[in-house]
């Protein structure tokens, strides 16, 4: 079964190849959605695809890529949209 997730991250997160980190992740989970930065210093990731493999984008995000520092994780489960074909970084 399909689904969405949002998920905000905050700390360390911009500056150090999140977004980019965030991409390959997505990718190799076949997810689909964007990851971009966002004017107060977060970074906001909208997947959607198999509940599992969301969950393990979730996991992925407390931790992010080498050189980072995660310091909070908000995350919503939506319905999802199937409005994207692809996973993208967003400007």
């Amino acid at each position: 079964m399909d689904s969405r997730v949002h998920i905000w991250v905050s700390g360390r997160v911009q500056g150090v190849f999140f977004r980019y980190s965030a991409r390959v992740r997505a990718e190799e989970l076949h997810l689909t959605g964007y990851v971009k930065n966002l004017y107060d210093g977060r970074v906001e990731i909208v997947a959607e695809g198999d509940r599992d493999k969301l969950s393990s984008m979730v996991s992925w995000a407390h931790r992010g890529p080498p050189g980072s520092r995660v310091e909070e994780v908000s995350v919503e489960w939506e319905r999802p949209t199937d409005s994207y074909s692809s996973f993208s970084i967003a400007r």
